[in-house]
């Protein structure tokens, strides 16, 4: 019995052994068959006639794809060609203006205004010397105030024997014209006058005086055309005026109301400006420098005037006369850059000058004075007028 159990063990054994066999080789077919099929799709060659079965190693994981570069953008297409040229890329160089005659013709325009400014100066000194009052009258002392060129002093007359008289003044002047302006300029001017009164009510009169500005301030503009545009620059200095003059004339008492006088006057002016270099201006190509310099000239002038007296209380006077110019010179020596040195000429020239005054005795003694004083001409001297009004005390 024992050995019977024994034999069906070995039996069952042998039976166990067998099935797991074929098991196994059941179980290694498809897997040849898979790697078969995997390397046909893979396109690689399966190794014949049977695979050594080892176990299979872990799949190396494939390396990641590198980023693809971003893709160039293509070429945006040329656009039209600009109508305006494209900028070069190194400046170019500023144009070089033009303009240097203009420049140097510009100087004769400073000599121009320093003619004015004799003419100018001396009409206001004259002022002070009494143009505007009658030839023959009492002891006075007036103050007064003018505009158009504002100008403040005194003036008056003193009779220091029955012939002679000493006319005399002071003031302080600002005025412009025509491109210049002159600022704190005191004025001062006396005269001698001889009138022949032990001649009767017809008779010959004299003057000798001066007129004095011993320092103002001037600016002058200087202006050119260039061919990049007009330039204008002003340029400060001092200068002074100096004026001596001779009168001879003839007056007339017509009546106790009414004086008429006529004379001639011969004046020599001059006027010295210190040098001084062009003010420092954004743009000026033809700079100048003027160096110091005096303009001197001579004037003879014809004229006359006629005082009445309307009523009790009111006075008139007017007054003119023709001046020419002689003998001018220009004081200018002006270095210019693209003109070298510049010398300007100064020709002479005739105009009229006029005046006049109107008072008002509101008491005995006291006058009110409205007065106007002027020129005109061509320029440089030109069309001008300086009026004011006064407060005149005779005594």
């Amino acid at each position: 019995m024992t050995k019977y159990r024994f034999q069906r063990l070995i039996l069952i054994g042998v039976l166990t052994a067998l099935a797991a066999f074929a098991l196994v080789a059941s179980g290694a077919r498809p897997a040849a068959a898979q790697t078969s099929e995997c390397g046909s799709e893979c396109g690689e060659p399966t190794p014949y006639p049977s695979p050594t079965y080892s176990p299979s190693p872990a799949p190396s994981p494939s390396p990641a794809p590198s980023p693809s570069p971003a893709p160039s953008p293509s070429p945006a297409p040329s656009p039209s060609p600009s109508p305006y040229p494209s900028p070069s890329p190194y400046p170019s160089p500023s144009p070089t203006p033009t303009g240097a005659a203009s420049s140097g013709n510009s100087i004769g325009g400073l000599a121009n205004q320093r003619f004015n400014q004799m003419i100018t100066n001396r009409v206001l000194g004259t002022v002070l010397l009494g143009v505007n009052e009658q030839i023959n009258c009492g002891d006075c002392i007036s103050a007064f105030g003018s505009a158009g060129s504002f100008s403040a002093g005194i003036h008056g007359r003193k009779a220091l024997t029955n012939n002679l008289s000493l006319l005399a003044g002071i003031a302080y002047t600002h005025y412009d014209e025509g491109g210049y302006k002159i600022t704190s300029a005191p004025i001062g001017a006396f005269a001698l006058r001889y009138d022949f009164t032990d001649w009767g009510s017809s008779r010959p009169f004299f003057d000798v005086g001066t007129i004095l500005t011993p320092w103002e301030k001037a600016r002058y503009t200087r202006s050119y055309d260039t061919s990049l545009g007009p330039v204008s620059v002003t340029s400060s200095t001092n200068a002074s005026n100096y004026a001596v003059y001779g009168r001879a004339g003839w007056i007339g008492r017509l009546s106790p109301r009414d004086e008429v006088a006529a004379s001639i006057e011969v004046w020599q002016l001059w006027q010295r400006v210190s040098g001084y270099s062009e003010s420092t201006v954004a743009f000026n190509p033809f700079d100048a420098s003027i160096a110091d310099g005096t303009d001197r000239t001579s004037l003879v002038k014809i004229g006359g005037q006629w005082t009445h007296l309307f009523g009790s209380s009111i006075e008139t006077n007017i007054n003119g006369g023709w001046v020419q110019s002689f003998a001018s010179h220009s004081g200018i020596v002006a270095t210019v850059t693209g003109n070298g040195t510049v010398v300007p000429t100064m020709g002479n020239q005739g105009w009229f000058e006029y005046g006049g005054r109107l008072g008002f005795r509101v008491q005995k003694g006291w006058i009110v004075d409205l007065f106007a004083n002027g020129t005109l001409g061509p320029q440089p001297v030109g069309n001008t007028i300086h009026g004011g009004v006064g407060l005149r005390i005779n005594y």
